[in-house]
């Protein structure tokens, strides 16, 4: 294969960086479309120069005829490069919700398994200059805040797995003229011209807005300057609640003078984050559900959000876990509970549930320092219908029970996104 300049340019933001020290084991999304199979082109020379296994996957979401074909085509190329390929079918939509918020959903935790099973260091994406303009668009309407017109994220977390992309700060064009460069085929998926959907609608109107110089480019560095802002206002919670919260128990307690006291946006995303930590969403409550929120802690009222239960008293703010999201979450002995607490002990084939009304049978519960609320929602092994421990309520019978969050501890999860 003959390199251009255009494509030691393209070469250059894939093969070059840091973030092929951290890996040995490199997965590949690939959907067939162009962006994603001139980055399976291009991270196989790279993985090649750098001595990285690469293996790729594609989704197949089962909401078009034409995936299967799609993901057929993957392989084959994948084959013919002497890569691993592997199709991960979406089977557990019931039906409900935005299907595609469910759907990009689906997608990450597929993605994330495949990546856990095959012990994979990480996952590149095939996000672009342009994915990043568009999505900046899209929030723009919605009102977004710094937060939302920030910046994708080269490297993150997401369902236990870290993913990559590798080629976000270059444009689709440039991906497709490597592409077109070495008559390397890629399949076009026919809703990206279906204006029915936002994104479709945004690139659109990227294309109307270019001849006033308002292009990828400048969008792109908008979103670059928010994260930046992103960043300094994290720290700067970071640091308010490392003086006034501390954990309790897999609660989030804060002094109430000292949150009084923060400005409201510091206010805003320390509530945010301790809601995330303690339920283990993905993302914070919108603005007007954290208003509520609000409201609650400035009349001094219990409210629920986000299967969450906030406590005002005096002294403090409380985010514990509200145990109607709980209350018929099971998991077996060895597995974590509400994806963040382990139990260990002596004993073997006993479920994990949450403790409920049971917390009457624990003798000691009111020397323990939490309230009954909170004691309610923690884990509590059984036998069939018999408590055998509740180590957060005082009944540990030999067992103990700790945090293991996916996300670290509360602090940590702070600068994290």
């Amino acid at each position: 294969m003959q390199l251009t300049d255009a494509d030691a340019w393209v070469r250059f933001h894939i093969c070059n960086g840091p973030d092929w020290d951290d890996v040995a084991r490199l997965g590949v999304a690939v959907s067939g479309g162009g962006d994603s199979m001139a980055l399976l082109h291009l991270l196989g020379a790279c993985a090649a120069d750098h001595g990285v296994t690469l293996e790729a996957a594609t989704v197949d979401h089962g909401l078009r005829p034409e995936a299967a074909a799609e993901a057929a085509f993957v392989a084959e190329t994948c084959a013919g490069l002497g890569i691993r390929h592997e199709t991960l079918q979406w089977q557990d939509w019931r039906g409900q919700g935005n299907l595609q918020a469910e759907a990009r959903g689906a997608r990450y935790r597929l993605l994330a398994r495949w990546a856990m099973r095959r012990n994979l260091d990480a996952v590149a994406l095939g996000h672009t200059m342009d994915d990043q303009a568009e999505t900046f668009l899209m929030r723009l309407v919605r009102e977004a805040g710094v937060d939302g017109l920030a910046a994708m994220d080269r490297r993150f977390r997401r369902d236990g797995a870290t993913f990559w992309r590798p080629a976000l700060m270059l444009e689709r064009a440039e991906l497709r003229g490597f592409l077109t460069r070495h008559g390397l085929a890629w399949r076009e998926d026919p809703t990206n011209d279906d204006a029915a959907f936002d994104r479709v609608k945004a690139r659109r109107a990227l294309a109307a807005l270019a001849p006033l110089g308002l292009d990828v480019h400048q969008l792109t560095g908008v979103a670059v300057n928010m994260a930046a802002a992103r960043a300094a206002l994290e720290q700067t919670t970071f640091e308010t609640a490392r003086r006034i919260a501390r954990e309790q128990a897999g609660d989030v307690v804060i002094d109430r003078d000292g949150y009084l006291a923060a400005p409201w946006e510091i206010q805003r995303r320390l509530l945010a984050s301790a809601l995330v930590w303690v339920s283990g969403a993905d993302y914070a409550p919108r603005r007007d559900a954290l208003g509520a929120l609000d409201a609650a802690i400035l009349r001094g009222r219990t409210h629920t959000l986000a299967g969450c239960l906030l406590v005002v008293d005096k002294a403090n703010l409380r985010i514990a876990r509200e145990f109607n999201a709980v209350k018929d979450l099971v998991a077996e002995q060895d597995h974590l509970w509400d994806a963040r607490w382990r139990i260990e002990g002596p004993g073997a084939g006993l479920t994990i549930r949450a403790l409920g009304e049971a917390v009457k049978d624990c003798p000691d519960w009111r020397n323990i320092g939490l309230p009954r609320a909170s004691l309610m929602a923690s884990p509590s092994l059984w036998d069939g219908d018999r408590l055998v421990a509740a180590p957060v309520a005082g009944h540990a019978n030999g067992y103990s029970a700790t945090i293991d969050h996916p996300k670290g501890d509360f602090l940590t999860s702070i600068l994290s996104h």
